[in-house]
């Protein structure tokens, strides 16, 4: 059985969506580096772009062309910075020139070349993309077919078997919930020990550590900004920020000049539960009007989730447990990405496949058990409190408003955030024993009600509220 990492599942990248902006983005790298090794680069004096499905049907509003272009310059969604996304596409379009590879120059107009087939499915998954290089006599010399399949992972026409995680042996074979108790069970270990131990199978501990802490690093940074910004989000909704003012309001007068000092400000403020609960949303939307403004998050397990687990985190960090150590922050994020791995192995990760229930849901779910754990719950507890969190996102759709990762999906990082605290806190006071319900049971309910749903509460923006509001669709 595959081992699907924690590092798989958050991914550090760039906004709004991880289907729809870093998968056709890691595609695009994937065909360059296809074009390079079969010395084919030179060669191509055109390339062509077919978008099919939710893809297409929600691609102008997820940036996915903007996506492509960065990948086909050569730009990588972790390191570039993140200005370049607004400017580099902006010359592209306005020159008609693309640099492959960011050496090779061809003509390329976006608004000609890149070809959005709504109506259209290709036959493995709802976000396919095509890509065709064309040398100068018009001859097609390379093309590939790619599916975004959620979360950023990508597979490749003709290879949809392949393992999406590492065939490498681990000591802790986990393909589901009951795998996980039981070896929780053998080794009276807690689930952050187990996933610890699978990780080195491939790191040291001290590598493990230092790259959660910068994954973290770069979730506090997203509310940090999140949280200081205002303004209106790009794409056309004319959504206002509203992280920037609920932290004015909640902090007044206090004086921070970082990140961390702002946590401790945040520690030592006035703190009753209404001004708790505004925290966890101003949080979470704090991360999610970073990921709507093409800002650099971590997909948790996507992006159009970001927020749900920082959130949750800092709710932990600055109000559960204000002097928790980085062991604790580690710990959080090895049971979140351990969970987010049974999804994605039951289940999907993607809301072109399974509507929201797959993003909002499973990153509530991941954020639960992580923070029951860390708030001292057995194994059977912490499992019980995604079960729960997952069990009432059950059938939750995707209806971007516009196609724009804003409306609704800002707040309901809010809600997924305060769901997942919620069902921490009962499973806490609950007997994993007597539960009705497990959660390998609310992963196959869910890939089941994923199959029944209707395509068009599937990221496509053709029900819900996408077509109850009187906003028009971008043009594809």
């Amino acid at each position: 059985m595959e081992f699907i990492s924690v590092f798989d599942m958050l991914k550090i990248g760039v906004g709004p969506s991880s289907s729809h902006t870093l998968g056709p983005w890691r595609a695009a790298e994937r065909f360059v580096q296809e074009l390079t090794a079969q010395t084919l680069l030179e060669k191509t004096n055109k390339l062509e772009v077919l978008l099919y499905g939710s893809l297409a049907l929600t691609g102008k509003g997820h940036g996915t062309d903007i996506a492509i272009l960065m990948g086909l310059s050569g730009k990588d969604p972790v390191t570039v910075p993140v200005a370049e996304v607004k400017t580099l596409p902006e010359q592209i379009l306005q020159r008609k020139t693309l640099h492959l590879a960011g050496t090779h120059p061809i003509h390329f107009d976006p608004e000609a070349d890149i070809h959005f087939r709504g109506y259209e499915m290709l036959p493995f998954h709802a976000n396919g993309m095509k890509l065709s290089a064309i040398n100068a006599r018009g001859e097609t010399i390379h093309h590939s077919t790619y599916y975004s399949i959620g979360g950023g992972f990508v597979v490749k026409e003709g290879e949809e078997h392949v393992a999406l995680g590492h065939d490498s042996p681990v000591p802790f074979v986990v393909g589901s919930g009951e795998d996980l108790l039981q070896w929780c069970k053998q080794t009276k270990r807690k689930i952050s020990d187990i996933v610890y131990e699978n990780e080195k199978t491939f790191l040291s501990k001290a590598e493990i550590d230092e790259r959660l802490m910068h994954i973290w690093s770069v979730m506090l940074d997203a509310v940090y900004r999140g949280c200081h910004t205002e303004g209106i989000l790009p794409g056309g909704l004319d959504v206002a920020r509203r992280a920037f003012n609920m932290n004015q309001k909640l902090l007044a007068d206090a004086e921070y000049a970082s990140a961390q000092e702002w946590v401790q400000c945040i520690r030592f403020s006035r703190i009753g539960f209404s001004e708790v609960i505004k925290w966890i949303g101003c949080f979470a939307m704090a991360v999610n009007e970073e990921n709507a403004n093409f800002g650099r998050i971590v997909t948790a397990p996507t992006n159009g989730a970001a927020g749900v687990i920082p959130a949750v985190l800092m709710y932990y960090l600055s109000f559960a447990k204000p002097l928790a150590k980085n062991e604790d922050i580690v710990r959080f994020l090895l049971v979140a990405g351990q969970v987010g791995a049974l999804f994605k192995q039951g289940s999907t990760i993607s809301a072109a496949m399974g509507g929201c229930q797959a993003e909002i849901g499973v990153s509530s779910a991941m954020a639960a058990a992580a923070l029951a754990e860390c708030l001292g719950a057995t194994p059977g507890q912490a499992l019980m409190a995604a079960e729960i969190a997952m069990e009432h996102h059950l059938g939750l759709t995707c209806d971007p408003v516009g196609g724009l990762v804003q409306v609704p999906c800002i707040e309901r990082n809010s809600m997924g955030a305060v769901k997942a605290i919620m069902a921490a806190k009962i499973a806490l006071e609950g007997d994993p024993t007597k539960a009705k319900v497990t959660l390998d049971a609310v992963i196959k309910t869910m890939w089941e009600t994923s199959q029944d749903m209707n395509h068009k509460y599937k990221e496509t923006s053709l029900g819900g509220l996408a077509v109850n509001i009187a906003i028009a669709l971008p043009e594809c």
